[in-house]
């Protein structure tokens, strides 16, 4: 026993120094990560004012903090923020929505999965900037035509992802739940949402970016107020300052929506 126990505690220290072998690890990552936006800044900066690069087409750090307050004095910058979060939510939300639904109706019903799977992925394929000017006569020049227009990208690639996530669920372990009497429903309830919700959060993952594409597409198309506006903006009265710092919000917009759901996804597999 005593043999045992010296074992387990043997066990248990290596297990700590891997534990914090792995924080070290992330923690490094971090750090590097962070670094390398650090130095591109810099030398971004350094670039700018040495006039190696023309800031009148690629602006410079300085320029576009400048911009960010300049905003914000005008009392527009959270206004054009929280446009563009409101959008992205309101899509994320919906196309994930959709995307489950639709994808647990196909797996029920293997007809209807096999009937819409072309069709899935002919609209997955299909450029949505085509369809943007079609999009804006249904549905008007507003905020409805914008979240349509992320949905289309969003929602489709949510519903093929999560479907094929289903598809792939291990068949002995649905023979099982079978044999003991379960049916349909208690097999996808126990067995195929249980095997897949980490492919689901994964396709969360995905569904932001694509919740972005679509958004700043239907805002640079009809929008007065957003991120997307403000890049379209700056293009046309040529501010390089307000493209520059249009994709530098939308960029730290990205890593945070990214970051809260890496969280939810660590906190899942706990």
């Amino acid at each position: 026993m005593k043999k045992f126990g010296k074992i387990l505690m043997m066990k248990s220290e290596e297990y700590k120094k891997y534990l914090k072998r792995i924080k070290r690890d992330n923690i490094l990552v971090l750090l590097t990560q962070i670094l390398i936006v650090v130095i591109f800044i810099v030398f971004w900066q350094i670039m700018a004012d040495k006039n190696m690069v023309d800031t009148f087409l690629v602006s410079s750090p300085k320029k576009v903090f400048t911009s960010i307050i300049d905003l914000i004095k005008a009392n527009n910058f959270w206004n054009h923020i929280f446009t563009t979060v409101y959008e992205i939510i309101i899509s994320f939300i919906l196309g994930n929505v959709i995307g489950l639904l639709v994808a647990s109706i196909l797996w029920f019903n293997k007809f209807l999965a096999r009937v819409f799977e072309p069709f899935l992925t002919i609209l997955n394929s299909l450029p949505k900037v085509a369809l943007g000017p079609l999009i804006i006569i249904w549905a008007g020049a507003n905020i409805k035509s914008i979240i349509i227009m992320s949905l289309l990208i969003s929602a489709i690639i949510s519903i093929i992802n999560i479907y094929n996530a289903f598809k792939s669920t291990d068949e002995n372990k649905i023979k099982i739940i079978k044999s003991m009497g379960g049916n349909k429903l208690k097999v996808f309830t126990y067995v195929v949402l249980r095997d897949n919700y980490l492919k689901i959060i994964e396709s969360f993952k995905i569904n932001v970016s694509m919740c972005f594409v679509g958004v700043i597409m239907g805002e640079l198309l009809v929008s007065k107020e957003g991120i997307g506006y403000l890049i379209m903006y700056g293009s046309q009265v040529f501010n390089m300052n307000y493209v520059i710092m249009g994709v530098v919000l939308l960029v730290i917009l990205t890593v945070m929506l990214y970051c809260i759901i890496s969280y939810i996804e660590k906190i899942s597999k706990k």
